[in-house]
C-alpha cells in the first residue's frame, strides 16, 4: 500500500531543496546518485524526518509512504517502513536510487542474470549486505538487481531517493525477476 504524506519536515525541506540543486546540475546519473546519497546521509539520524504517520507499517506487506514528487517528476523520495519478515521480490528499478537506513537494519542480497545460449535465464547471488542505520547505497541501472528483507526483530524504515516520479509510476520497480535463483 503507498500513502502519500503532504507532511514536511523542516529536515526533509532542506534535503528537497539540496537534491534539486543536485539534479538540475545536468551531471550523470551515477554522479547524481552520488551527490545524493552524500545529502541524505546525514538525515537519517534525525528523529524529526518523519512524522508518525509516516512511521506506520502495513500488516500484510511494506508500506510506501511518498514524502515528495518534484513537481516535475524529476525525483520523488519515499518512506519504506518495514516489520520484521517483509521484505521485496527481486527486482530492479526505472532509474537511479539512493537508499538509506533511518531505523532497524535491512539484509540485501544482490543478483545477476545468467544464460547458457538455449535461451534459459537464472539468477546467481552477487553478494549480500546487511544495511545498518546510517547507512546510505546509490544504485545505477542496469546491473542493480537485488531483493531486501527486513530480518530482524523489530521495524525498519529506509529512505529512497528515485530519478522518477514515484506518484505517477506508483513504484520504483522496473522489473521483477522469477527466474530460478542457481549457486554460483
Amino acid at each position: 500500500m503507498t500513502v502519500t504524506s503532504t507532511s514536511v519536515s523542516p529536515v526533509l525541506a532542506s534535503l528537497i531543496e539540496s537534491i534539486r540543486d543536485v539534479v538540475q546540475s545536468g551531471v550523470g546519473d551515477g554522479d547524481v546518485a552520488e551527490r545524493v546519497a552524500t545529502l541524505l546521509q546525514p538525515c537519517l539520524d534525525r528523529d524529526s524526518f518523519l512524522t508518525e504517520a509516516q512511521r506506520e507499517p502495513d500488516p500484510t506487506h511494506y508500506r510506501q509512504h511518498i514524502l515528495h514528487v518534484e513537481d516535475d517528476g524529476s525525483f520523488s523520495i519515499v518512506a519504506l517502513v518495514w516489520l520484521p519478515g517483509q521484505e521485496t521480490p527481486i527486482h530492479d528499478h526505472v532509474s537511479w536510487c539512493v537508499v538509506g537506513v533511518h531505523e532497524g537494519q535491512e539484509y540485501e542480497t544482490l543478483y545477476q542474470v545468467e544464460a547458457d545460449g538455449s535461451g534459459a535465464n537464472w539468477l546467481v547471488e552477487s553478494g549480500q549486505s546487511v544495511n545498518p542505520p546510517g547507512s546510505v547505497a546509490a544504485l545505477t541501472p542496469p546491473g542493480d538487481i537485488h531483493k531486501v528483507v527486513n530480518n530482524g526483530a523489530r521495524l525498519a524504515i529506509s529512505l529512497h531517493i528515485y530519478g522518477a516520479d514515484i506518484g505517477k509510476l506508483g513504484s520504483s520497480i522496473r522489473r521483477r525477476y522469477d527466474f530460478p535463483v542457481r549457486a554460483n
